[in-house]
């Protein structure tokens, strides 16, 4: 087969180890089969460990959270694709809008990936944990450590996904300093604009004294920032 056909087709393989050249091919060569196919890892990683996470409370909870999940990464690989390609010029690397889209997508496919990786070891925590129901006995610090947990498997697999394509932005960039700046940047626009989505489109596992819901009804009410504050600093003072 030719280096060009194989170009062509998705390789989840290649793309988790950060081959370079073959990822380089992608970027250059946009085709709607590989954007498909890497929107279907996103939709099942993301699912998959949406699902886990929201089961902790009820079904539906794991319903809604994996169907939520993956919404959160498509909009933010979207949002990122376009905030990317205005900021890369300004840090050096001239590239188009698509292939921003191109690049900001397989990262978040890899992102997706390992979220799926981790569903398996998320259903055990659940598992092990009491459940969170109505009547249930969850004390704040079991239900902050779980949300601190989650918080710290996305953060994992977002930084692995960027770091992993690193030297695919030195070889685009043409330097290491070049690339640094672009991947800072890249994992800040991911941070700001991920995060706040998340807490817009909350609850993913949801709360006893609450009903199971799709959304909450004050979904602009506060920020991720905030809440994620007020939980480590009672973690901190817990006897």
């Amino acid at each position: 087969m030719s280096a060009a056909a194989c170009s062509s087709q998705f390789d989840l393989g290649a793309l988790l180890r950060g081959e370079v050249d073959t990822i380089a091919a992608w970027i250059d060569g946009w085709t709607i089969g590989r954007t498909v196919s890497q929107v279907i890892v996103m939709i099942a990683g993301a699912g998959a460990f949406g699902a886990a996470m929201g089961c902790w409370r009820d079904p539906w909870q794991a319903l809604y959270s994996g169907v939520k999940l993956p919404l959160i990464l498509l909009l933010t690989a979207g949002g990122n694709s376009l905030i990317n390609g205005m900021l890369a010029p300004l840090l050096g690397l001239n590239i188009s809008l698509r292939q921003s889209f191109a690049a900001v997508l397989m990262s978040f496919a890899i992102a997706a990936a390992v979220l799926g990786a981790f569903s398996p070891l998320m259903l055990f925590l659940v598992w092990s944990l009491p459940p969170l129901e109505p009547g249930a006995e969850i004390t704040p610090m079991v239900h902050a450590v779980m949300l601190l947990t989650l918080v710290g498997v996305i953060a994992f697999a977002g930084v692995t996904a960027n770091a992993r394509l690193f030297q695919l932005l030195r070889r685009l960039g043409g330097s290491a300093a070049t690339a640094w700046r672009l991947l800072f940047a890249w994992l800040a626009i991911n941070l700001m604009l991920g995060s706040q989505l998340s807490w817009n489109l909350r609850p993913f596992i949801g709360s006893p004294g609450l009903p199971v819901q799709f959304f909450r009804p004050d979904p602009f009410d506060g920020n991720f920032f905030q809440t994620i504050w007020r939980i480590t600093l009672r973690l901190l003072q817990a006897d």
